[in-house]
């Protein structure tokens, strides 16, 4: 028989490897189970906590308006601004989100804007108030728009971070009209800060306290939608807005008709510098640079006093703080008795008007303003007391401030400056005129002055040190006015198409008649004191930008 230990008829035992992955293997799926167990109960919570939201038809996002049938409720809507008058009332309202924080699971707090107000929300969870809907408000994206329904109700301290201070909302009904999208590219709190010391700069550059970056001005306007959400812009545009409105109020009640003359030329006018050309069926035009020619026409047509808000094109490559190739041109001209110095009258108490009701009926938008580019008051003088410089006295002035320039030069941008800050250290005024400039530097339609033939009679509005204003005596014979057209630097052909009509008009008895051309931008940029032009202007349009 062998030696040989008999065969085992059972199998070998398992490693200890084995046996170790077997209990992690038991151990993975006893932890599947178990999460999927408490999935299961979590699933089964959040569906009796759906089935048991009292809240449930006072919250969510509503479907896009106009997209399906819609039963009109006739509730009605109320600004914001009147909550002092609701105290205790329900009130529903359209508003959009400034910002929105949960503080607990039974409390959130919204900023909620319209117009140029703001309010404190509150959403606070109790036995008709669901701890979903305050979860749901706190976590809105901000600038999304909503329809609230709320009461109204007096605070103890004041909120200060809301315009509305005395009162907040207590949100019982919240839906979401409009869904922002986030991230923004521009936050609109952003666009409330002052701008970076050098405005055109890409790059974001720190605030004083360094605390958070200031948003450049091509930022802004790649971005000029939001941008324009800012309370301060929406001030400056409704500071423009009255501009208009009291310019042509003051008009008016002095007879002049408003009119409006045609922006697509044939040709060149005035001597065709500085003009957009364009294609007009197969054939060249241009963009009216002024409207100074129709003005003068209609004037020869007996309208005895015109005025004019419309577009102003000029094709300068100026880059500056303060131009623009399409603007807003406040215009006027009328007919004068014996002296053009009535029309300037007419002139210095029409910015005057002006500049009174803005102060009176604008104030808090221009405070608003201001206040974030801590801008002194503009100082007014009296009506009838607008100081007159002569051209010669202000070049004195410059001079014997250490200014070098000739006896009829022109200004350049900063000895205008200069003599705004002269000016106001004189006679305590940041507006005044100035009186008959060199003939050479001024359009060929205008009249020299009987006084100095190198003169003429002519004159510039300033603010703040920045002209706003260019007007004159125009010429309303055609046989003076051909000549100095021909003798102007460069030579103008009085007989030329784009002048032809204009010149003629004169030969059949025209009036004497002075105006004024004023840049609105200019107007509102001064007012405000705003480092930049275009942030006066909607979408602004310089050598560089012409989107959005």
């Amino acid at each position: 028989m062998s030696d040989a230990p008999a065969a085992s008829g059972g199998a070998e035992p398992p490693s200890k490897n084995a046996l170790k992955k077997a209990q992690k293997e038991k151990e993975k799926a006893e932890k599947r189970a178990a999460a999927k167990a408490r999935e299961l109960a979590d699933r089964s919570k959040k569906d009796a906590d759906d089935a048991a939201d009292v809240s449930a038809d006072a919250y969510g996002e509503l479907p896009l308006c106009g997209s399906k049938d819609y039963t009109v409720t006739g509730t009605k809507r109320v600004d914001i601004a009147d909550a002092a008058s609701n105290e205790d009332k329900e009130i529903t309202f359209r508003c959009w989100v400034e910002n929105a924080r949960v503080q607990s699971a039974k409390l959130a707090f919204l900023n909620l804007r319209q117009n140029l107000s703001t309010v404190q929300a509150v959403v606070a969870a109790s036995d008709k108030l669901s701890k979903q809907m305050v979860k749901f408000c706190g976590s809105i994206s901000t600038e999304s728009t909503l329809v609230v329904t709320g009461l109204v109700k007096r605070v103890k301290e004041p909120i200060k971070s809301a315009s509305i201070t005395d009162f907040e909302i207590h949100v019982q009904k919240l839906f979401i009209e409009a869904k922002a999208e986030i991230p923004l590219p521009l936050q609109v709190s952003d666009a409330e800060r002052p701008l970076p010391n050098d405005t055109a700069v890409d790059e974001q550059t720190q605030d004083e306290g360094g605390e958070r970056p200031l948003v450049s001005l091509n930022t802004r306007l790649n971005n000029r939608t939001l941008d324009l959400r800012a309370k301060i812009n929406q001030s400056i545009f409704v500071i423009k807005s009255g501009v208009c409105a009291l310019f042509q109020e003051f008009l008016s009640k002095r007879g002049f008709v408003l009119v409006h003359t045609p922006k697509i030329l044939g040709a060149a006018s005035e001597g065709g510098a500085n003009v957009f050309e364009l294609k007009y069926f197969g054939r060249p035009a241009y963009l009216a640079q002024s409207p100074q020619f129709y003005k003068q026409m209609l004037i020869a047509s007996r309208f005895q006093k015109v005025m004019e808000i419309g577009p102003v094109f000029r094709a300068e490559n100026s880059n500056t703080a303060r131009h623009l190739t399409e603007f807003t041109g406040l215009d006027l001209e009328m007919e004068f008795q014996e002296n053009y110095h009535e029309v300037m009258g007419v002139l210095e108490d029409l910015m005057l008007f002006i500049f009174g009701e803005l102060n009176a009926r604008y104030r808090k938008e221009t405070e608003l303003v201001r206040g974030v580019y801590h801008v002194d008051e503009f100082k007014l003088p009296e009506s009838g007391k607008v100081p007159r410089i002569p051209f010669q006295e202000g070049i004195k002035m410059l001079r014997e401030a250490g200014e070098e320039l000739g006896d009829y030069d022109d200004l350049t941008t900063p000895q205008e400056k200069r003599l705004g800050a002269l000016v106001l250290e004189k006679y305590n005024t940041d507006f005044y005129t100035l009186d008959q400039f060199p003939l050479a530097i001024r359009p060929a339609y205008t009249m020299p002055s009987p006084v100095d033939p190198a003169l003429s009679n002519s004159y510039d509005m300033f603010m703040r040190g920045q002209e706003i204003c260019s007007g004159a005596q125009r010429i309303h014979d055609s046989t003076l006015l051909a000549e100095q057209m021909r003798k102007h630097d460069p030579p103008i052909d009085p007989t030329g198409a784009g002048t032809k009509d204009y010149v003629e008009c004169f030969k059949y008895g025209c009036p004497p008649h002075a105006g004024g051309g004023f840049g609105l931008e200019r107007i509102v940029q001064f007012w405000l004191g705003l480092p930049n032009i275009r942030m006066t202007s909607l979408f602004p349009r310089d050598p560089q930008r012409v989107v959005p």
